[in-house]
């Protein structure tokens, strides 16, 4: 990730246990500095704009998808998935949508 990501990540994680484990803690502090972490409550899908992509994902991107094999459902998932990185007023509103400050 640090090859990919030369600066600051942050990175906000729902309340999921392995999240909070001392092996991801240790390796983060680990990082000095490099990941700051938010953490979400444990279940608070509202908050978690990931919900909001993947919800319109399933409604937009993939609704009445009829393909043959699940490696071609992946292959198609794959690549809206990514086409949608390329959209930041998309990418934004699932932020306003999950009402967090970024």
């Amino acid at each position: 990730m640090r090859t990919q990501i030369k600066g600051k990540l942050l990175i906000i994680w729902d309340g999921l246990p392995a999240h909070r484990s001392r092996l991801v803690r240790d390796y983060v502090d680990s990082l000095d500095g490099h990941i700051v972490l938010e953490r979400l409550p444990g279940y608070a899908p509202e908050l978690n704009p990931v919900e909001y992509l993947f919800g319109y994902a399933k409604q937009r991107e993939l609704a009445n998808l009829c393909l043959d094999t699940i490696a071609e459902v992946r292959c198609y998932a794959t690549r809206r998935l990514k086409s949608m990185q390329h959209r930041p007023t998309l990418i934004r509103a699932f932020w306003q949508q999950a009402e967090l400050p970024i």
